[in-house]
C-alpha cells in the first residue's frame, strides 16, 4: 500500500472517531504507526512535503475554467504560493492583484498555502499574519496547528509558543468539542513536526491559568506515549503546587517511575516546598533520604525551603540545625536563608538575636537587602523599640537601601501603638528630605491615625502634603479629616476640604454630613445646617436622627422655632422620624418663657403630628403651668 492510500484511510479513520463523543482523542493503531513513523524520520522533510495535498478538490464551477489564469478561483492557492515564492517580504502588495479572488479564500485554501510552504517557516508566517492582520479572516483551530507544527519545526519556539497561547486563548469559552491536543494530533498527519509542540501545550495552558486543562494534557500525551520533558514535567508539577492540587502532584509524581521520566532537583525542590507547605516537614528527612538516593545533593533552594518552613513553626532549632548542616555539605547560606532565620527570632522576640545574626552576614561578604532591613525594623517595631528602629533605618539609607512602603507602614504603626504620632510624622517629613518616596498608602495610614488621636490640624496639612506628593487621596480619607475638623470645630477648614472633595467629583458619607450639620448647629449656623441636610437629601442620603436632634436644638437655642418645627414636621411626615428628645426641646423653651398657651398649642400639635407623650413630656408641661402661675401671682404683687 502506498504513502498516499495510507494517508486516505488514516483521513477516514479519524473522521469516524471525531463523530464519536469522547472526552479524549482515541487514535488506532494504524494512526499510532504513522505517528511515530513522521516523528522518527523527520530529518528527511522533502519526502514528507511530497505528500497530496488532501484539499486539491476544484472549487467546482466548471465556468472558472474559461476565465483568464489570475482570475479563476481555482488557480487562488497557486497564485498565492508563487507570490509568496517571488515577493515574500513585499507579499502585502499581492492584495490589489487578487482582490477579486479574495472572497473564496477559506480555511481550507488557508490551511493547503501553509502545507505548501512548510520548507519556508517565514513565507508561511507572513502569509498568516496577512490572512490574520491584514485580511482580517477568522481562522480556525486547524489552522493555527498547521502554522504552530511548521515554526516548531523550523526551531521558531518563541513565535510557535506566541501562537500556541493565542489559540489556547482563543478555545478557552469554547464548546469542549474544540481540543487544541487533538487538533494538533490530527494536522501533525499533514505536515512535518516536532513532538515538544506537546510540552508547549502543556506549558501554554499552565501560562494560561489552565491547571487543569494541562493535566489533562499530560495525560493525553502519556496514553500516547508520549513523554514530556522533565522542564515541561516540573512546569507542570508547579502549576499543581500552587494552585492547591496536592493530590494530583504526588499522583503525577507517581507516574514518573513508570513512563520513564528522571526528575532533577528542580523536581525535588517543588515537592519539598509540597512537603512544607502541607505541614508534614517531619516526612522531609524520609524524602530527602530518597533524593540522595536518586543521586541528587539538596542544593541551596532545598535547604532555603526547610529553613523557612521551619522558621515558620517556631521550630527554629531545627532551622538552625540545617543552616549549620548547609556549611558541613558545602552549601553556603545566601541571603534568603539568612533573613529567614532572622524572621524565625523576631517572631519569637528575639530581636538582639537577630540583628547579631544580620552582623555575622554582613560579616562573611553578604548585602542586606530591603526584606532583611524590614524584617529586623518590624522586630524592633513589635517589641515596641522605635529608637532601635529608627537607628537601623538611617543604616539602611546610609547603605543605600531605600525604604519601601512596608518600611514606613510598620515605622507609622510601630510609633502609633507607642502613642507618640507627632515622631511618626516627623519620621515621614524626614524620610521626604532624604528623598524617600512616601507612598499613598503610608500617608493616608498617618493621616487616619492622627484623626483618631484628635490631630486634625495635622491630619489636614499632611494631606496637602499626600496631594503635592503626587497622590490622589481616596473618599475616606477626606471623610476622615472632615470629622475630624468638625470634632474639634475647625468648621471653615471642614467646609474648604469637603468642596475640594466634591471638585474630584468625590463626595460626602452620611457621616461626614453629620459632623458638618451638628457643627454648623452647634455654632449657631442652624439655617446653613437645614440648607446642607437638603444638599444631603438631593444626593440621595436620608438624614438620620442624629441630624433631627441637631438642627432641631440649635434652632431651639437660636430661638427660631417656627423653622424649628416646620422641620419637625418634616421629619414626622417625609422621613417618619419621631423624636421625643426634639420635642423636649420645644418644651423647654417654651417652659422656660412661661407661655402656657403655646405649651399647651404645642402638645397638642405634637399629638395630631403622632408623638406619644411620656412622662418627662407632661413634667415639661407640668413646670410650665406651675411657673406661669408663679408668674402671674408675682405680677399680680
Amino acid at each position: 500500500m502506498n504513502r498516499s492510500s495510507i494517508t486516505f484511510i488514516d483521513q477516514i479513520i479519524l473522521r469516524s472517531i471525531n463523530c464519536v463523543p469522547t472526552s479524549e482523542p482515541v487514535l488506532t493503531t494504524n494512526f499510532l504507526s504513522k505517528f511515530w513513523f513522521s516523528s522518527s524520520s523527520s530529518s528527511s522533510s522533502t519526502s514528507l512535503q511530497t505528500l497530496p495535498d488532501p484539499h486539491t478538490k476544484s472549487i467546482g464551477n466548471p465556468l472558472y475554467n474559461i476565465l483568464p489564469y489570475t482570475q479563476n478561483p481555482n488557480n487562488l492557492v497557486d497564485i498565492i504560493c508563487s507570490n509568496l515564492k517571488e515577493r515574500n517580504s513585499q507579499f502585502s502588495v499581492v492584495h490589489k492583484d487578487i482582490q477579486g479572488l479574495l472572497p473564496h479564500l477559506g480555511t481550507k485554501e488557508i490551511s493547503r498555502v501553509l502545507l505548501r510552504c512548510q520548507s519556508d517557516s517565514s513565507a508561511a508566517l507572513i502569509f498568516f499574519d496577512w490572512v490574520r492582520n491584514d485580511l482580517g479572516l477568522k481562522l480556525s483551530s486547524h489552522n493555527y496547528c498547521l502554522i504552530i507544527h511548521i515554526l516548531a519545526w523550523s526551531h521558531n519556539f518563541s513565535r510557535a509558543m506566541e501562537l500556541l497561547l493565542e489559540l489556547v486563548e482563543l478555545n478557552r469559552d469554547v464548546s469542549a468539542s474544540v481540543d487544541v491536543f487533538q487538533s494538533l494530533i490530527i494536522s501533525a498527519d499533514e505536515c512535518n513536526w516536532n513532538p515538544v509542540i506537546f510540552d508547549m501545550l502543556l506549558k501554554a495552558n499552565v501560562k494560561m491559568g489552565m491547571i487543569l486543562e494541562g493535566l489533562r494534557t499530560y495525560r493525553q500525551m502519556v496514553k500516547l506515549g508520549l513523554v514530556p520533558h522533565v522542564v515541561a514535567f516540573n512546569f507542570l508539577l508547579d502549576g499543581l503546587f500552587k494552585s492547591n492540587y496536592t493530590n494530583q502532584c504526588w499522583e503525577i509524581y507517581k507516574d514518573m517511575e513508570r513512563i520513564g521520566l528522571h526528575p532533577n532537583s528542580h523536581t525535588f525542590n517543588i515537592l519539598t516546598n509540597l512537603f512544607c507547605k502541607c505541614g508534614d516537614v517531619d516526612k522531609v528527612n524520609e524524602f530527602l533520604e530518597k533524593m540522595e538516593e536518586e543521586g541528587f545533593d539538596p542544593d541551596i533552594v532545598t535547604y532555603n525551603t526547610l529553613i523557612d518552613s521551619y522558621c515558620k513553626r517556631g521550630k527554629l532549632e531545627d532551622a538552625f540545625y540545617l543552616y549549620k548542616i548547609m556549611y558541613r555539605r558545602g552549601v553556603i547560606p545566601d541571603l534568603f536563608s539568612y533573613t529567614a532565620l532572622m524572621n524565625g527570632l523576631c517572631k519569637q522576640g528575639k530581636v538582639r538575636e537577630a540583628h547579631q545574626l544580620l552582623h555575622r552576614m554582613v560579616h562573611r561578604g553578604l548585602t542586606p537587602d530591603i526584606v532583611t532591613y524590614n524584617t529586623l525594623i518590624h522586630g524592633y517595631c513589635k517589641e515596641g523599640m522605635m529608637e532601635k528602629s529608627r537607628v537601623l533605618l538611617l543604616d539602611m539609607i546610609a547603605n543605600g537601601v531605600s525604604p519601601d512602603d512596608f518600611t514606613c507602614k510598620v515605622l507609622v504603626e510601630g510609633y502609633q501603638k507607642e502613642g507618640k504620632l507627632l515622631l511618626a510624622l516627623n519620621l515621614v517629613v524626614g524620610l521626604q528630605k532624604f528623598g524617600v518616596s512616601i507612598s499613598g498608602d503610608v500617608f493616608s495610614c498617618l493621616i487616619v491615625a492622627l484623626c483618631q488621636e484628635n490631630h486634625p490640624c495635622a491630619a489636614n496639612n499632611l494631606l496637602k502634603q499626600m496631594s503635592l506628593a503626587g497622590h490622589r487621596p481616596l473618599e475616606y480619607i477626606y471623610n476622615e479629616v472632615i470629622q475630624s475638623l468638625c470634632k474639634s470645630s475647625f468648621l471653615e477648614e471642614a467646609l474648604l476640604l469637603k468642596a475640594e472633595m466634591e471638585s474630584r467629583s468625590m463626595r460626602p458619607n452620611s457621616v461626614t454630613y453629620k459632623a458638618l450639620i451638628s457643627c454648623l448647629c452647634r455654632l449657631s449656623r442652624s439655617v446653613e445646617g437645614e440648607s446642607l441636610m437638603r444638599k444631603m437629601i438631593e444626593s440621595g442620603m436620608n438624614p438620620d436622627i442624629s441630624i433631627c436632634r441637631a438642627l432641631i436644638t440649635g434652632f431651639c437655642k437660636e430661638r427660631i422655632m417656627d423653622r424649628a418645627e416646620s422641620l419637625l414636621c418634616f421629619f414626622a411626615r417625609e422621613l417618619q422620624v419621631y423624636d421625643t428628645e426634639c420635642y423636649i426641646a420645644f418644651l423647654e423653651v417654651f417652659c422656660e418663657e412661661g407661655n402656657v398657651d403655646k405649651l399647651i398649642e404645642l402638645q397638642d400639635r405634637m399629638l395630631k403630628m403622632g408623638f406619644t407623650p411620656t412622662s418627662l413630656t407632661f413634667r415639661y408641661v407640668i413646670d410650665g403651668l406651675c411657673k406661669s402661675m408663679r408668674l402671674g401671682k408675682n405680677h399680680g404683687e
